[in-house]
């Protein structure tokens, strides 16, 4: 048991007893002496009578006075929150090395719930439906497949599709774009872009037909070329023309100052999960910052903190998609891609810091 002085008075106990507070979980015990059994505070068995109650410090201390472990909350395994964590993830790997949709009551068996809890549990914990997920994993499957495989067919294949009509109408969905252009690392695709300079060092903005597509920051020019044309292998890229350096000139000037926002349109590409971390992002008001934790709460995945960190590591657009206001735990600075010299420049260009 952990020790917490949030829990340390009778009168707090009883407060976690009666409110059913899983917070208090894992802090302390109580047995109930009609019964002969003890039990985690949150409980759902009925209100025990106080004068039959006794508070224990751990388990071993409630059984060391003869009292055996409650049958419906389990006090000896772990909080029901981690017990459904690790099922979830135990689902997650299931469906992750499945070629096809794994049935949904077979997950919920496995996880040793009825189809509908489970289904709510997952969701709960990952912020997405299992067949949302298992969507995730085969377009993250196909993109890997693609990069490596002799052919389209063969990429095909090698992902569990067994049918190339199912294959191309879920495509564009998966890459945002045809499999073959996909394939050979944005073929066909023109990319603008341009180099300038500003206050945090040398900025690269690159962008589509549909968007800003990279806003990169460094110290050497061209190393953010060379990482621009690792993104986009095979894409054409162009040098921007006056109209495109007055994009650059707005991106800039929104660099020097984050707080007065960015209209422009972007055009990113990532996983399902990656999207919803972004848009998160874009939600946080400059000015303000939040815990990787924090955010994996928002985006409906409380145990994910490293997945978002990775997320917001994964971010092609510096600034746009704020990261720079995501913080560990205790307020202190933690990675950024850009630096963490320019991460602490931009928050206290937003007054956060």
């Amino acid at each position: 048991m952990q020790a917490n002085s949030k829990f340390a008075t009778e009168a707090a106990r009883w407060d976690a007893v009666r409110a059913r507070d899983a917070e208090a979980d894992g802090h302390f015990v109580y047995s109930v002496r009609s019964t002969g059994v003890y039990c985690r505070p949150s409980c759902p068995s009925r209100p025990a009578r106080p004068e039959n109650v006794a508070f224990h410090d751990s388990c071993e201390q409630a059984e060391a006075a003869g009292f055996r472990a409650c049958l419906r909350c389990q006090p000896k395994a772990p909080p029901l929150a981690e017990r459904r964590a690790q099922a979830v993830a135990r689902a997650c790997r299931l469906i992750e090395t499945a070629d096809e949709e794994p049935d949904l009551d077979s997950l919920a068996r496995e996880a040793g719930m009825s189809r509908f809890h489970f289904h709510r549990v997952f969701k709960a914990h990952t912020g997405i439906t299992p067949k949302a997920y298992f969507a995730a994993c085969r377009a993250g499957r196909v993109q890997r497949e693609l990069a490596g495989a002799a052919s389209v067919t063969d990429a095909m294949y090698d992902a569990g599709f067994n049918s190339s009509a199912r294959f191309y109408a879920a495509s564009k969905d998966m890459l945002g774009m045809a499999p073959a252009t996909f394939r050979t690392g944005g073929s066909g695709e023109t990319i603008r872009f341009a180099v300038a300079g500003c206050s945090l060092g040398a900025i690269l903005v690159a962008a589509t037909g549909k968007g800003i597509c990279a806003i990169l920051m460094g110290d050497d020019p061209d190393a953010l070329v060379r990482d621009l044309q690792d993104r986009f292998p095979r894409a054409e890229l162009q040098g921007g023309d006056a109209g495109f350096e007055r994009t650059v000139a707005i991106v800039v000037g929104f660099v020097e100052s984050p707080g007065i926002g960015l209209d422009l349109p972007l055009d990113v590409r990532g996983t399902a999960f990656q999207q919803r971390v972004w848009q998160a992002l874009r939600e946080i008001p400059a000015g303000q910052t939040v815990s990787y934790a924090e955010l994996a709460e928002r985006v409906g995945m409380p145990a994910g903190a490293r997945a978002v960190a990775g997320a917001c590591a994964a971010n092609p657009v510096a600034v746009a998609i704020p990261c720079h206001r995501v913080v560990r735990n205790d307020g202190s600075i933690s990675g950024y891609r850009w630096g963490i010299e320019r991460k602490q420049a931009l928050l206290e260009r937003e007054g956060s810091r």
